[in-house]
């Protein structure tokens, strides 16, 4: 992207902290991706893995227990959000890095293939219930994303380069401005600096805007139009209001909706023609019938 507006307007520059298996982050996809769609060229947008499972983190004593308590706490951040997720967690997320390293990796065939490949890798957790956390698992979840060398991808993933990145995004996000240390914002998810046994970390997801306009902090849980405003006045000049697209454009464009994103994409409920519905514990996802075709979801499904 040039991140340009016009002749000799400045550059927009977004960084957005996340991690796959953040059932905040997955609720916020529609707004984001409304806000990228919005926003268009005019900002040059950044993505930043905050690494929410680490390497070295202790194996819990019971794991199924663990894996209960949070598919328990996926539902709670679903009924903020209004998110899909998957009628059982198999595991807890054993590692972010494998997935974090995907998308990192992927970016190398193109910014369009890895945010697929991140795509797959959220709904391995929220649709499927068993989250891609080690390389074949990336694998099997990729398989067939348009435009990805699925192999490519697994030799460059395993590469110093690719981790070396990874770990540069969580010592980033382990690095959050003053803004947020001592934030008391509105609602379930306020976006204050998370308390770690080394550190702060950004909560997930969180939103940074910097331009001629200033730099403003979208932390947590926030509106569409805080997304906005915070854009508009960190870009120092007007924005465009929310860009829609028809059902059909944004299922061919994005191939995977969940019902807030197409509510919020489109401006309607109604389901774009063709789609091939997928039920989850709360609300469906539809695909585009070819996106359906390689789906670990339906390939899942396929062999039970």
């Amino acid at each position: 992207m040039s991140g340009r507006y016009g002749a000799g307007v400045p550059q927009l520059r977004v960084t957005e902290f996340t991690d796959a298996a953040c059932p905040w982050a997955w609720g916020a996809e529609p707004d984001f991706r409304l806000l990228r769609q919005t926003l268009g060229d005019r900002a040059e947008w950044r993505q930043v893995f905050g690494i929410l499972f680490d390497e070295d983190d202790d194996p819990p004593p019971d794991p199924d227990a663990e894996a209960c308590w949070y598919e328990r706490f996926i539902a709670d951040v679903a009924a903020h959000t209004g998110a899909p997720y998957a009628s059982r967690l198999h595991w807890l997320t054993r590692t972010s890095f494998p997935a974090s390293q995907a998308v990192t990796a992927a970016r190398a065939q193109g910014e369009e293939v890895a945010q697929r490949v991140l795509r797959r890798l959220r709904e391995t957790t929220f649709v499927l219930g068993a989250p891609a956390d080690t390389p074949d698992g990336v694998y099997d979840a990729v398989r067939g994303v348009p435009g990805l060398d699925a192999g490519r991808l697994l030799r460059d993933l395993a590469s110093e380069e690719v981790r070396a990145a990874v770990r540069a995004d969580r010592a980033e996000t382990r690095r959050p401005l003053p803004e947020v240390w001592e934030l008391d914002g509105p609602g379930p998810h306020p976006g204050r600096a998370k308390e770690l046994d080394d550190g702060h970390r950004y909560a997930l997801p969180t939103l940074l805007f910097e331009g001629p306009g200033g730099r403003v902090v979208a932390p947590g849980r926030r509106p569409f139009a805080a997304y906005l405003d915070a854009a508009r006045t960190a870009a120092g000049t007007a924005l465009p209001d929310p860009v829609l697209v028809s059902p059909d454009a944004a299922l061919a464009r994005w191939r995977s909706l969940t019902g807030p994103e197409l509510e919020a994409l489109t401006g309607t409920s109604e389901p774009p023609a063709g789609a091939v519905r997928i039920d989850t514990a709360n609300g469906p996802v539809r695909l585009h019938p070819d996106e359906a075709r390689t789906h670990p979801v339906t390939r899942a499904r396929t062999a039970e």
